[in-house]
């Protein structure tokens, strides 16, 4: 059984731009499909494939830049653990690459970017961060 689903999304994604695969299977929960859509409104991967069947996995098929297929995403870093929270007021949430990369934020209005969070003025737990 895994208990951290988020951890577990990034570490299957950030295996599989390292095997240069074409697509990734993660577990399909309410938080991964909306962190998936967010990844792909942000840009970094091309398209999700979410079943309407709940014991079914997300489908997420990644991106690539040019012939060498250099991946989109640089790195994937988790911020806040379920051993060690990491909670951020709308003033203080870091920025990654000065605005360059994003970080994914936990609210009470669901989950967001922090380009968003900071517009709605809304903090949160700081989930993780993408470049």
């Amino acid at each position: 059984m895994i208990n951290d689903t988020i951890s577990d999304m990034l570490t299957r994604i950030r295996n599989a731009n390292l095997a240069k695969h074409e697509t990734v299977n993660v577990l399909n929960t309410k938080t991964n499909q909306r962190i998936s859509e967010i990844l792909k409104k942000q840009g970094y991967i091309e398209s999700v494939k979410i079943s309407l069947n709940p014991l079914d996995l997300i489908e997420i098929k990644l991106k690539y830049n040019g012939n060498l297929k250099k991946p989109c995403i640089t790195n994937l870093k988790r911020l806040s653990s379920p051993g060690l929270r990491v909670y951020s007021s709308y003033k203080n949430i870091p920025r990654i690459l000065n605005g360059m990369g994003t970080i994914i934020i936990s609210t009470s209005k669901g989950l967001m970017t922090d380009q968003e969070a900071r517009n709605n003025k809304i903090g949160g737990e700081v989930l993780f961060s993408i470049w």
